[in-house]
């Protein structure tokens, strides 16, 4: 059947049903459709719309800065290319939204509440591109909930694949808000900071909801492995908050110490210096553990990174579990650091190369 047919017919099991009419584009007098909540169901549509459209996210990783930002510091992140999520979004079969993860295939607000951050996405997305009902797969590559944005990832993908369905082109400051909007269903407050990550092509300084790129003297090779164990980035975060009640001096010490830490690093990674790379990251590691984040399990895998000839290792994200981080002095002893990281108790581990700008 010829592609204009199959846009303007409905079909269902037993064949096509009436033509359908042509929607207006967003924004004409006619386009009165909105986003409902119950059955998810929308009323208008670009009229550029494609038959499916697919896009992807990629993780991130906090280099230094976690838990510091949050109270208004500086943070460097950086995308990681090696982990993505790929998300598809085409034309309803049935004439209602559907979603299909790893776990879940269904009607969009069947889904349980654990997806609740990609229901929001998908709806968020919907609703900004007044999209008729879609098909929506999503295929995860990043471990959730180990620190390494997969919320946020799962958002950009989704909505970016949203958009291009309905023939949306969407700026960088309005994919990072709606991925943003998601985000505060997974994480209640959230920086800001993955949502601007998982969206740029290189590392980003990151202070109170402000970004910029940052100059990368030399490629930076860093090993992540993920511990296996998962913490709540909300609690590790109100766990550290409390001690502005209850510690407020230890906060403040930890706060201007991982402050200095970020402006070390950021004049290392412009200028190459691998060894003051290794060991920001490693004062780091040693304030996120006195602030109580970190684990045994992840000292551990600190521990044999270091002892396998890494640079410097820290935790990445929230801590309570997750993933760790360890500097390669080079390319080539990326192999045997994560061996070690593998021997020690590391799930998986994956190799990331931050490139020269």
């Amino acid at each position: 059947m010829r592609r204009g047919w199959r846009r303007a017919l409905a079909f269902d099991s037993h064949g096509p049903l009436q033509p359908r009419r042509r929607r207006p584009r967003p924004g004409a007098p006619e386009d009165v459709g909105r986003a409902r909540r119950g059955r998810h169901r929308m009323t208008s549509i670009s009229s550029g719309i494609r038959d499916t459209a697919t896009a992807t996210a990629h993780a991130k990783a906090i280099l230094v800065g976690e838990h510091s930002v949050v109270h208004g510091a500086p943070a460097i992140a950086t995308p990681l290319d090696a982990l993505t999520i790929t998300a598809t979004a085409s034309l309803a079969a049935r004439g209602t939204t559907t979603l299909t993860t790893d776990d879940y295939t269904g009607a969009l607000d069947d889904a349980p509440v654990g997806l609740a951050p990609t229901v929001a996405a998908v709806r968020l997305a919907m609703a900004h591109v007044h999209a008729a009902p879609l098909d929506v797969d999503v295929r995860n590559e990043v471990p959730l909930s180990a620190g390494l944005g997969s919320s946020a990832a799962t958002a950009a993908a989704i909505v970016r694949a949203i958009a291009r369905c309905a023939d949306v082109d969407l700026d960088d400051a309005t994919l990072q808000s709606l991925v943003h909007q998601a985000e505060q269903v997974a994480h209640g407050r959230p920086s800001g900071l993955d949502a601007r990550t998982v969206v740029a092509p290189g590392p980003i300084w990151f202070q109170a909801g402000a970004s910029r790129p940052l100059p990368v003297g030399a490629p930076v090779t860093i090993v992540v492995a993920d511990s296996g164990s998962r913490g709540s980035t909300r609690e590790m975060v109100a766990h550290v908050a409390s001690l502005r009640r209850t510690d407020p001096e230890r906060l403040d010490a930890a706060i201007a110490t991982l402050t200095q830490v970020v402006h070390d690093f950021a004049a290392a990674l412009a200028s190459g210096d691998v060894a003051a790379l290794g060991a920001a990251m490693a004062t780091a590691h040693g304030e996120l553990r006195g602030l109580g984040v970190s684990t045994p399990q992840l000292d551990a895998l600190v521990a044999a990174a270091m002892a396998a000839g890494s640079a410097g290792a820290k935790l990445t994200g929230g801590g309570g579990g997750g993933c760790v981080l360890a500097l390669a002095p080079t390319a080539q002893d990326a192999p045997a650091i994560a061996d070690a990281l593998r021997a020690a108790g590391a799930r998986a581990t994956w190799t990331a190369t931050v490139e020269p700008t």
